[in-house]
């Protein structure tokens, strides 16, 4: 019994001692994790960043896009963006006075935006809702801002509606309610109308009334009573298809560019009391290869211009004495300056010339380009000046308000669902900019070598810098030297050993002196240009003091007006 308790009291002794050990290792590892858990408090806000830095990586693409919107350029010429339009914009026009601009969407609504200041940052617009279903493809103004012509297609065929002015304008200046004076239904034989053009009838006995030439897809062309509706008469070119039609600014000549590449041109004969009387054929241009894709009168409606597939452009006389079988002249004939990657010649798409005369914008899908009407030289080219095709150009008819300024201003529309303005490139130091694209342009298929030898060429005559520059810009369709060939003009020529002995702009100092001092000899008393020799022959000394410096001129060269003329000669 003894034993059996000793062995008892061994157990409980040794299962107590097997206890506390346990316990006391668990206690210790307790203690140990809480200590862990605390020392490692203070780094949690140090591990929180870390744990929340994915969330910006995930957003820095868009932050990223974002900020390349922000920064994105915009070509110089690229005034402003009429935004709003639901739809692919068909057509556009703008008013007599030039500060209403009114524009055909594939959405169904004719918009019509006050152009106060063309570079304001919101433009008011009057709202006009077609009829359920009609789907407008062009739009002309009539007689005044307050009336505009709208071809609309239909299932059932096209219709023509005009909207005018339901009341006066208030003293504040609101634009009027429309409503609708006229329309005609199922015209054309349902075949849709391409184009509409208008102008103010001012030649001869015409009695002021605005004229619309609606040019359908088929062959025909009905002329229309701006303000009445009344049908003028009708025509048929008789060239399978039609491309469009114009009137001209007179009122005098209908012309058409369809799928042959004869252009016929019509008068509208007008009776003593101003009404017309008939639409006779009178002379046909003739000189394109390929179909005519688009034509425009000159302002003064004695010259016509036209585009062709041939790749060619032609100015045409059609000021000459068509009733004694007289011929209309070509003027001159212009090459395309657009390729394809082939390098096979493009056509234009459409064709606008300025009102001054002296600039023609023509577009090509996307591109659009201002030529020298003169030249047909390039002003200025965008490649991508709308995100989709170009549907219509035209210009304001008057330099509007730009700022503080007036300037000449284009309209475009594309498939985009915009509508740009730009202004009208200038030449010369007032208004000169390198091109925006530093690039080659697509179109340009001159090489490297081909420059450098024109180059060369001109420099042997006698040319300076910048006036190979000049040259190369205004009659070769290069841009920029540096886009073609990667160095400048004057690099290219130090290479060849032809750059000039002195630097260009200090030479025309120089001549600008010499030629002040021949006029001193013979006006001694002319105290305005004593003061103003002593202003150019400081600036040249300055100047030749920076060139010295730079190398450019050496050490010994010293300028003595007693021997300048010299330099010059």
């Amino acid at each position: 019994m003894e034993s059996v308790l000793v062995v008892a009291v061994a157990s409980v002794i040794l299962g107590s001692l097997i206890a506390v050990l346990f316990f006391g290792s668990y206690f210790r590892k307790r203690t140990s994790e809480v200590q862990s858990m605390a020392k490692a408090e203070p780094q949690d806000p140090i591990r929180n960043p870390k744990s929340n830095h994915p969330a910006p990586k995930k957003n820095h693409p868009k932050s990223q896009a974002s900020d390349k919107n922000q920064n994105k350029r915009h070509h110089p010429l690229d005034l402003n963006t009429l935004k709003g339009h639901g739809d692919a914009v068909t057509g556009l026009c703008f008013s007599s006075d030039g500060r209403s601009l009114a524009t055909a969407c594939a959405d169904g609504v004719i918009r019509v935006f006050k152009l106060d200041d063309a570079s304001s940052k919101s433009f008011k617009f009057l709202r006009i809702n077609l009829p359920a279903g009609g789907h407008p493809t062009a739009v002309a103004f009539a007689d005044d801002a307050s009336s505009i012509v709208v071809a609309c297609y239909h299932l059932s065929g096209s219709s023509l509606y005009m909207y005018g002015e339901e009341k006066q304008k208030d003293q504040q200046g609101k634009l009027p309610l429309p409503s609708i004076k006229w329309d005609h239904h199922h015209i054309h034989e349902k075949r849709a109308v391409l184009t509409i053009s208008g102008a103010t009838a001012t030649y001869g006995t015409a009695d002021g009334s605005a004229v619309i030439a609606s040019c359908s897809e088929g062959t025909d062309i009905i002329l229309w009573h701006g303000k009445t509706g009344r049908n003028l008469g009708h025509v048929d070119t008789n060239q399978l298809k039609n491309h469009m039609a114009a009137v001209s600014p007179n009122g005098r000549f209908l012309a058409a560019a369809a799928f042959t590449a004869d252009v016929k041109v019509w008068e509208i004969v007008y009776q003593k009391d101003g009404s017309v009387k008939e639409v006779s054929r009178v002379m046909q241009l003739k000189g394109h290869k390929s179909a005519v894709t688009w034509l425009c009168f000159s302002p003064n409606s004695e010259k016509i211009i036209t585009a062709s597939k041939d790749g060619s452009i032609r100015v045409w006389n059609i000021n000459v004495r068509y009733h004694l079988d007289e011929d209309p002249k070509t003027l001159k004939v212009f090459p395309i300056p657009l390729c394809d990657s082939g390098g096979n010649p493009l056509h234009y798409d459409r064709l606008s010339l300025c009102p001054e005369g002296k600039i023609l914008a023509a577009s090509h899908g996307s591109t659009l380009q201002w030529l020298c009407a003169e030249t047909g030289n390039v002003l200025d080219t965008v490649e991508k000046a709308h995100e989709g095709d170009i549907t219509c150009i035209s210009w304001a008819p008057k330099a509007i308000t730009v700022g503080e300024r007036h300037a000449m201003v284009l309209a475009t529309s594309g498939d985009d669902k915009k509508v740009k303005l730009w202004e009208a490139p200038k030449k010369g130091i007032s208004a000169s900019a390198l091109p925006y694209k530093r690039s080659s342009p697509s179109w340009l298929k001159t090489t490297s070598q081909d420059v450098d030898e024109s180059i060369c060429k001109f420099a042997k005559k006698g040319l300076t810098p910048s006036q190979i520059g000049v040259i190369l810009r205004d009659s070769h369709g290069i841009p920029q030297v540096k886009s073609v060939t990667g160095s400048k003009i004057l690099r290219i020529l130090k290479a060849h050993g032809l750059a000039p002995e002195i630097p260009e702009d200090l030479y025309h100092l120089i001549k600008k002196a010499v030629a002040i001092r021949k006029h001193l000899e013979r006006n001694r008393k002319d105290k305005d240009s004593k003061f103003r020799l002593i202003l150019v022959e400081s600036r040249i000394h300055r100047l030749a003091r920076y060139y010295k410096k730079t190398k450019k001129l050496p050490p010994v060269w010293k300028y003595e007006s007693t021997t300048a003329s010299t330099l010059v000669a």
